[in-house]
């Protein structure tokens, strides 16, 4: 540990896990990904709490289970949602029981995992598991207010986003940098800042609104 900061020292000395360390290190890096998404690119996915945790269920769960995990969920979720509507329920206890299923189907493949010898699937801890089934009440929720067009582009935003920040947090290279310069995350702040005070179209917006653009040029 020679060439990582002095403080980073002093964290792992108080009994702190250097890869704990280096992954709160690298959350505002990840945060502020996220609000370039949605400040330049235009993807907005589920807000940034969302995006953000479950980067770090991709990490818990690798990218390939992870994914996988993902698109079950909200495939569950809307087949759900269909099969409680003629029920006529309220809200809390139709989420509830879309959870319940989904705990079940989960449950089904990592016995199915094991049964395979996926190792891999079967020994996925209960956190990122968590992280995946709470992803249905967002998704629920969206497809009520904003029906299921709105609700499946946010989850696709949000799975895109999520595995960029895979890649971003496994970096090697960013962990490494961030260990020996941890003064370096402050400079998220005045990236922070500079998005927050961007007025101008986002990429999606050229996209969609290349047509019009055109003729005004």
């Amino acid at each position: 540990m020679n060439s990582t900061h002095a403080i980073i020292e002093y964290f792992v000395a108080q009994g702190v896990p250097l890869e704990t360390v280096s992954l709160l290190l690298v959350l505002p890096v990840i945060a502020t990904m996220i609000a370039f998404f949605r400040q330049v690119l235009g993807m907005k996915a589920f807000g940034i709490y969302t995006p953000l945790i479950v980067t770090f269920a991709f990490l818990a769960t690798g990218i390939k289970y992870g994914i996988a995990l993902f698109v079950i969920v909200i495939l569950v979720g809307m087949v759900s949602r269909v099969l409680l509507r003629k029920l006529r329920i309220l809200y809390l206890p139709r989420v509830a029981i879309t959870l319940t299923i989904v705990a079940f189907v989960i449950l089904a493949l990592l016995v199915a995992g094991g049964a395979m010898k996926r190792t891999g699937l079967a020994a996925v801890s209960i956190f990122p598991l968590l992280i995946m089934i709470t992803l249905v009440e967002k998704f629920v929720a969206t497809q009520i207010e904003k029906g299921n067009q709105t609700a499946l582009i946010l989850a696709l935003e949000t799975m895109i986003i999520s595995a960029v920040g895979y890649y971003l947090a496994s970096w090697e290279m960013l962990k490494e940098f961030i260990i020996v310069y941890p003064w370096a995350i402050l400079l998220t702040l005045p990236i922070n800042i500079l998005l927050g005070k961007w007025t101008g179209l986002r990429l999606s917006e050229y996209l969609r609104f290349r047509e019009v653009l055109k003729r005004i040029t």
